[in-house]
């Protein structure tokens, strides 16, 4: 056995120092040879490993792809239908009804979701607005359950121009979690619903019905010249107005925010106003500083009679501490708003020796029994109470929103008289309705 195992040893090592003289006899040859060899099994193994990478990137992709696609909500080829959504005509209706009204509560309640500057926008037209004497709802399903895409089609009648003009409003209708319909302007639709909604619109008989809108306003502007400068001039006054309503809040909201008044100046305030007497001056007459309703009675719900214009006069009967005025229209009463009314005639109170002696001067003395209270008024933001109508007279306390006041009258310079505990203060009448 060791025998054969020493031939086969001996027999390999002969191969071997056979196989080591050849390689160095033939060595500038063979190891370029294999050098070459080395480098093509490296660079093809390289490739087939980066050709691997590629196609499991491809792959991936291609995954990523196909499951974007299956997220995607099919879009149904189905057409508009006029009145088949039960609820949906009269709910449309309701929106309409507030926009003519500037009937902002409704519209924060219905819609999701309006800003201020919407708002105030809304309240701006409706100046102008007298009807929608047609509108027409056509629906497709929307992109969620009990959603739809309402196609309203409206006929807009304003003042003072007989003729009614034709519009196109597209609304996203959603259903809350008691059934009932919203619209939905929150901006927070996904990617889907976005897809879903802008497909909709593209579909044949959508863009027929906004082409034949578009036509029929187009050519009415076209024949009359009158409308056409009327519409350019009214984007610019709401535009304006809306900046200045605006505007006008941002003064209010930095005037509550203002820092207390130092001692020094409240001392200095009260030695001035102490002794001094003010006749009391009583409003006869208002005029309108914008364009305002008239109603039938104290709520912006109430029935309209017309609207007043800038500069007309009316005779004032009554000024409400709930934020209205009762004057003479048309040989009857009717009611305005009170911010939108002005003082145009004033005449002095004549009181007799008994009223003398029970009527306080506003600012004469701090512990005088004020006029007799006529309501009540409700604090809409926290806001401060002052002995005079001016922002630098002396505060007496807060009023939290929620809280009811006392209102002896609601004065045109935008401050409200009330009672409090037993004495005349003033808080401003933005705060309090």
């Amino acid at each position: 056995m060791n025998t054969s195992n020493n031939t086969i040893q001996d027999f390999l090592k002969a191969k071997f120092e056979i196989l080591k003289d050849w390689l160095v006899r033939y060595s500038k040859i063979v190891l370029p040879v294999i050098l070459a060899v080395c480098i093509l099994i490296t660079v093809v193994t390289a490739i087939s490993a980066n050709k691997k990478k590629v196609e499991q990137e491809e792959m991936a992709v291609t995954t990523e792809e196909t499951e974007v696609a299956a997220e995607l909500i099919a879009v149904p080829l189905v057409p508009l239908e006029q009145d088949v959504v039960p609820g949906i005509n009269e709910f449309v209706q309701s929106y309409y009804t507030a926009m003519v009204e500037g009937d902002t509560d409704t519209l924060s309640k219905i819609v999701e979701y309006m800003d201020a500057t919407e708002l105030i926008r809304v309240v701006e037209m409706s100046k102008y607005i007298e009807s929608y004497p047609v509108v027409e709802v056509y629906t497709k399903k929307g992109p969620r359950e009990d959603t739809y895409l309402a196609y309203v089609y409206g006929e807009m009648k304003f003042y003072d121009y007989d003729r009614t003009v034709p519009g196109l409003r597209v609304l996203y209708i959603c259903t809350d979690e008691n059934g009932d319909f919203y619209i939905n302007e929150d901006g927070e639709e996904d990617d889907n619903e976005l897809h879903y909604i802008q497909e909709v619109n593209l579909q044949d008989d959508v863009v027929d019905l906004n082409n034949k809108v578009s036509v029929a306003y187009n050519d009415m502007v076209a024949e009359d010249s009158e409308l056409a400068a009327f519409l350019l001039e009214l984007k610019g006054e709401i535009e304006k107005n809306v900046g200045e309503a605006l505007a006008r809040a941002e003064s209010s909201e930095q005037t509550g925010e203002e820092t207390e008044e130092t001692s020094g100046e409240s001392e200095e305030t009260e030695e001035t106003e102490e002794g001094t007497e003010t006749p009391s001056m009583v409003v006869t007459k208002v005029k309108a500083i914008d364009v305002v309703n008239i109603r039938t009675s104290d709520s912006e719900t109430a029935d309209k009679l017309g609207k007043a214009a800038v500069g007309d006069e009316f005779t004032l009967l009554e000024e409400r501490g709930n934020g209205w005025s009762k004057v003479e229209y048309d040989g009857g009463e009717a009611f305005i708003k009170s911010d939108y009314l002005e003082p145009s005639q004033t005449e002095i109170a004549v009181a007799d020796d008994e009223e003398n002696e029970t009527e306080p001067e506003d600012d004469d003395d701090n512990n005088s029994t004020p006029a007799a209270s006529t309501g009540t008024v409700t604090v809409k933001e926290n806001v401060r109470i002052r002995s005079g109508a001016s922002e630098t007279s002396e505060k007496l306390a807060t009023a939290y929103a929620g809280e009811k006041l006392n209102v002896i009258m609601k004065q045109a310079d935008g401050w409200t008289k009330i009672d409090y505990n037993g004495r005349t203060a003033y808080v401003k009448s933005d705060y309090v309705e």
